[in-house]
């Protein structure tokens, strides 16, 4: 397993507890917003390694919007849902063998 791969679980079940309802939000407002800076980061550092191995960006690209848009209650909720979601099946799906 690739370090993009493991990075993409890891960055998508912390969305999938930051867009849990109330808790989530709770979590994040406690905490002065700081873990939408970390996600942030996350999603940065799992584009980078991701795009050395050629693989699908877009759950990191979702996540990046995320962690921009996210201090607005509902529809953070819905993004970081969504961009679980999308890193999740990005990191279940086998990678591609390439032949260099």
């Amino acid at each position: 397993m690739s370090i993009s791969r493991i990075l993409k679980w890891v960055t998508g079940i912390f969305e999938a507890l930051l867009g849990f309802p109330i808790l989530g939000g709770m979590y994040v407002l406690a905490n002065a917003w700081t873990p939408l800076f970390v996600m942030l980061i996350l999603h940065i550092i799992t584009l980078i390694f991701t795009k050395r191995v050629n693989g699908s960006i877009v759950g990191n690209v979702f996540g990046i919007i995320t962690s921009l848009i996210a201090w607005i209650p509902l529809v953070g909720m819905v993004m970081h849902l969504i961009t679980a979601i999308i890193l999740i099946l990005s990191a279940s799906r086998p990678e591609r063998k390439q032949f260099v």
